[in-house]
């Protein structure tokens, strides 16, 4: 694979991983931008196969980060997208942290401790709009996510039992 392929996954995600306030979901839409307008490693359907294999694996919901890497330059690709997701954002938080105790009664700590959160909510929610667009092709498609939306925020029906059937409806060929 040529170098200029992987430079540009260490520029994406190294920069992505400084900005992934509230956790990796909430640069979702950045990814996926770069990923399937920017660069083109993936078309939108594959985005959202990549995020759903994603979401569903065990270990860590950065994953896509992997397959996104692996898709633009196979495994190189993803060991070094996955370097670049997760490098600047442990040295970012490793010097923060050292000096975040000793600020404890600063306004400027209470300032951030109340500001980031909305904002990592509203990049969370920005998220799914672009999952949902990327994969929802169909009324029947449209139908499932809002469906499955409201089960998982208005019930207590376990997560898992819900996935499982939009799964299973979506292997029995209805999507």
């Amino acid at each position: 694979m040529d170098t200029g392929t992987y430079i540009q996954l260490i520029l994406v995600f190294g920069t992505l991983s400084l900005l992934s306030f509230g956790g990796g979901n909430t640069v979702i839409p950045a990814i996926h931008n770069e990923a399937v307008n920017i660069n083109g490693w993936m078309t939108d359907p594959q985005f959202a196969a990549v995020y759903a294999i994603s979401q569903t694996a065990p270990g860590p919901s950065m994953l896509i980060v992997s397959l996104v890497g692996w898709k633009a330059a196979g495994i190189p690709g993803a060991l070094i997208a996955t370097a670049a997701m997760f490098i600047p954002s442990c040295l970012l938080v490793w010097f923060v942290s050292s000096g975040f105790e000793k600020a404890k009664k600063t306004p400027w700590r209470d300032a951030l401790e109340i500001g980031l959160p909305p904002v990592a909510l509203g990049l969370i929610f920005a998220s799914g709009i672009i999952v949902a667009r990327a994969s929802d092709h169909g009324i029947v498609a449209f139908l499932i996510t809002g469906i499955t939306t409201i089960l998982l925020v208005k019930t207590k029906i376990n997560p898992l039992l819900i996935v499982g059937v939009a799964g299973t409806i979506g292997l029995a060929g209805f999507v």
